[in-house]
């Protein structure tokens, strides 16, 4: 039943995330998938509009961890409007049937198969509901100036 969702992309990408803190963020955030009990918190150093660091503590299922994976991999550079839209981007993905993001997180599109198992959405959205809350907790701070 899960073979189609719980592929090598999806377990290569789980088994490349790498647990951290910074020692000083300019924001964190966690979220909670209150269905499954997945969590994940992450730091963000933000320099100019623009995430210059970042790190992550991730406990969830591989669809989790690939997710956090992705967004890891990407998000040096990245900016608010560029995280809100790859958040969006993956609901629309999930449940909508929506195209998988554009640009710096197109690798979203290995998470396509999410779609068909609902009671895996909110695990897979937790790196890029975080990412948003924590960047936005810096700009009402004033740090990302």
């Amino acid at each position: 039943m899960f073979d189609d969702l719980y592929n090598t992309d999806i377990l290569g990408l789980s088994a490349s995330l790498e647990n951290a803190a910074l020692p000083s963020p300019d924001g964190t955030a966690r979220k909670v998938s209150k269905l499954c009990g997945s969590w994940l918190e992450i730091d963000l150093m933000v320099e100019d509009g623009a995430v210059t660091d970042c790190a992550l503590r991730v406990q969830a299922c591989a669809l989790g961890q690939a997710s956090a994976a992705i967004l890891q991999a990407a998000i040096i550079g990245a900016t608010l409007p560029e995280l809100f839209e790859a958040k969006e981007g993956l609901r629309a993905l999930l449940k909508e049937g929506g195209e998988p993001p554009n640009g710096r997180f197109a690798k979203l599109s290995a998470l396509a198969g999410v779609a068909k198992y609902p009671a895996r959405h909110t695990s897979t959205m937790l790196a890029f509901e975080a990412a948003v809350a924590a960047f936005e907790s810096v700009s009402e701070s004033g740090l990302d100036s």
